[in-house]
């Protein structure tokens, strides 16, 4: 385990709130008007894809601990080379359905490797 570690996993557990909490509240025809916020979620999705990423790479025993960080690094992979082909509406179901899951466990793994 590398000492960048806990940082991975807080950074990842940071964007995932910051992704559900940007769209808190939110309907649908909003999120897909507003540029800007649709922007800021996949910004958080693409933080959260990549800090899980390195977060296995360094710990794989994670990939078993997380199951959802996978489906996070691969909706990273999605919108960053996908960019043309993103369906936002997608995107904002995801959201609101996939991170709690997430975030439930993240708090619990950051447990075991606080931030010094």
């Amino acid at each position: 385990m590398s000492s960048r570690l806990p940082k991975h996993l807080h950074d990842a557990l940071t964007a995932a709130r910051l992704a559900v909490g940007f769209i808190a509240g939110t309907a649908d025809q909003e999120y897909l008007a507003n540029v800007m916020l649709r922007s800021a979620v996949e910004r958080q999705l693409e933080i959260l894809g990549e800090a899980c990423r390195r977060a296995m790479d360094d710990t794989t025993a994670l990939r078993e601990t997380l199951p959802e960080a996978s489906l996070a690094v691969a909706l990273r992979n999605r919108i960053i080379h996908g960019y043309d082909r993103m369906e936002h509406a997608i995107v904002l179901d995801t959201v609101r359905r996939d991170p709690p899951a997430l975030i439930t466990r993240l708090d619990a793994v950051l447990k075991n490797y606080p931030l010094e």
